[in-house]
């Protein structure tokens, strides 16, 4: 088995031509015609991650969400950490191969793993861009309407998250927006398809202003927002190479600490 052979089926299974334009996702770099032994995965690309996988040893492919060549790169030395990452990588076999936006995008993806984890279901893209199966967002229903503050802390709770930021106060939740990452421009979106929340990341002051009596805004923050994209990530991997080691990266967390 080639790292070839895995990166067809990952790009069969996770779309990258449902990317954004300003994205760079899938196969970015490394030897595809090198021996494939394992898989790590991870939200990011990160010096402790790559640590992670060669203490592993049975790892020369890393799959993240967020991919770390993102704009021009115009050096590659060991005098920035992109430049000492690659290096390291490059020397140490390690392929990447990032699965972003067209992840986001994908109705099974990042925001239907968040749906799922919060027990929303019924759920639809919020703003299609082909079909009804590929586009931004997600809407759907929970079983029964929630006070908006014992939903929030039960989000907290489901999400392992230290706070919520938020506005608004609809008094009960039953319709869910979500949007797994930085999702304001879907506000409107949110509104018109009637949410009694919107739960999305990254969002400024000002954002929060759009809030109404009848929909709530509410930043999870932007890894706590998208951490299940790893298990998506490694469920689909271990689908169709279950007898190679793949594993979720243990010491890799939120880029932002809270105190």
């Amino acid at each position: 088995m080639k790292i070839n052979d895995v990166i067809r089926y990952l790009d069969e299974v996770f779309h990258p031509e449902y990317q954004e334009e300003y994205d760079n996702a899938g196969f970015l770099l490394g030897d595809g015609g090198a021996d494939y032994r394992g898989a790590m995965v991870a939200l990011d690309l990160t010096p402790t991650v790559i640590d992670e996988a060669l203490t592993a040893g049975d790892v020369n492919l890393i799959v993240t969400h967020h991919p770390f060549i993102f704009k021009g790169v115009r050096r590659l030395t060991d005098n920035d950490a992109t430049g000492r990452m690659v290096n390291t990588l490059i020397r140490n076999g390690i392929a990447v191969y990032a699965a972003h936006t067209n992840l986001d995008n994908l109705s099974w993806g990042v925001n239907g793993a968040l749906c799922e984890r919060l027990g929303v279901h019924n759920c639809r893209i919020l703003k299609p861009s082909v079909g009804d199966d590929i586009g931004a967002g997600m809407v759907g229903e929970l079983d029964a309407d929630v006070p908006m503050d014992d939903f929030l802390l039960g989000v907290k709770q489901q999400l392992g998250i230290a706070c919520i930021r938020y506005a608004g106060t609809p008094g009960t939740v039953r319709r869910v927006a979500v949007c797994g990452g930085s999702g304001s421009f879907l506000i409107d979106d949110a509104l018109a398809a009637g949410a009694d929340i919107f739960l999305t990341a990254d969002l400024k002051y000002h954002d929060f202003q759009r809030a109404t009596d009848h929909m709530a805004l509410a930043d999870l923050g932007h890894y706590e927002s998208e951490q299940f994209a790893k298990e998506t990530i490694y469920r689909a991997i271990l689908k169709k190479f279950s007898n190679f080691a793949c594993r979720i990266s243990e010491k890799q967390g939120s880029l932002v600490s809270y105190i």
